[in-house]
């Protein structure tokens, strides 16, 4: 069952709270949109198949959809909890320019993007819709925007492997059949890491349960994401903190002991790191309701 909240609405465009509870492994039903949509995953996983690839999403991979796609959804993990933000063809055009070219593409969301998300969210909930929840938008659409034209190696994540998207990847040990291309190892290792699997605490054991060696491993990410391994892992730990943190987490201290970060201090250098902000600040802005 899929259940869709207003939040906000303005000239050309809709941002909505989309919560799914489905539970099934197999693919909808065909859902076609006659507007852009930037998709971003607040909990959860899920699988979106279009033009006859498919992508896991999940709150590091958002998506951007183009009118007149084809998508096909499956929940092999359970439901989630996703924001979508529609832009109406007029304005996607006001936005990228007469005649922009637009790849149908995914979306990695390091943690500035996540944190923008968190904040048209809380300028959605101050009320604000033609300044606040407008200027929040545009980080949003910039990364869109961005990725969508980059052809680097780094946008290898827009085409992945049809093995990449198969359900149930991670479910037990992956056989080698899987693990052929690089985007497949690197869509195991994240659905692993997210699952917050006990064989995904370091490189060796993670590269083990995957049955590939660790150098494979690592060169997988930085060949399909631009990222190192080690940055992904603590791209995911920082989004965990933010959840925290805009939760009111008051210890710092436990925070850490409990993302597995050395200490406070290390902890306070890799949200910094990854955000361009201490915990501290973030605090302030997370509770912001007019960024």
């Amino acid at each position: 069952m899929r259940s869709s909240v207003l939040l906000a609405t303005g000239p050309g465009f809709t941002l909505d709270a989309v919560t799914c509870v489905e539970d099934h492994r197999g693919w909808s039903a065909a859902e076609v949109n006659d507007r852009y949509r930037v998709v971003l995953v607040r909990r959860g996983t899920f699988r979106r198949k279009a033009d006859g690839r498919s992508v896991v999403a999940d709150p590091t991979m958002a998506y951007l959809g183009v009118p007149g796609e084809e998508e096909h959804f499956a929940h092999p993990a359970g439901g989630d909890v996703c924001t979508s933000l529609s832009l109406s063809p007029r304005l996607w055009r006001v936005l990228a320019g007469e005649g922009a070219r637009t790849a149908r593409s995914t979306i990695y969301v390091d943690a500035r993007l996540d944190l923008a998300h968190r904040r048209v969210l809380a300028a959605a909930r101050g009320g604000d819709t033609d300044f606040a929840v407008a200027e929040s938008l545009l980080p949003l659409i910039g990364a869109a925007l961005a990725q969508d034209a980059d052809r680097s190696p780094k946008a290898a994540i827009h085409r992945p492997s049809a093995t990449a998207g198969r359900p149930g990847a991670v479910a037990g040990r992956p056989g080698h059949a899987t693990m052929r291309t690089s985007a497949a190892i690197v869509g195991a290792a994240r659905e692993a890491i997210t699952a917050g699997h006990p064989a995904a605490g370091g490189l060796l054991s993670l590269a083990e349960f995957l049955e590939v060696s660790p150098y494979q491993l690592s060169r997988a990410f930085t060949r399909e994401l631009g990222i190192s391994l080690t940055h992904y892992r603590n791209r995911v730990r920082v989004g965990r903190a933010l959840d925290r943190l805009e939760n009111g987490e008051p210890s710092l201290a436990v925070l850490a002991a409990d993302l597995g970060f050395a200490d406070q201090a290390h902890l306070t250098r890799t949200i910094r790191r990854h955000v361009g902000h201490t915990p501290t600040a973030l605090r302030r802005l997370l509770a912001s309701r007019n960024p």
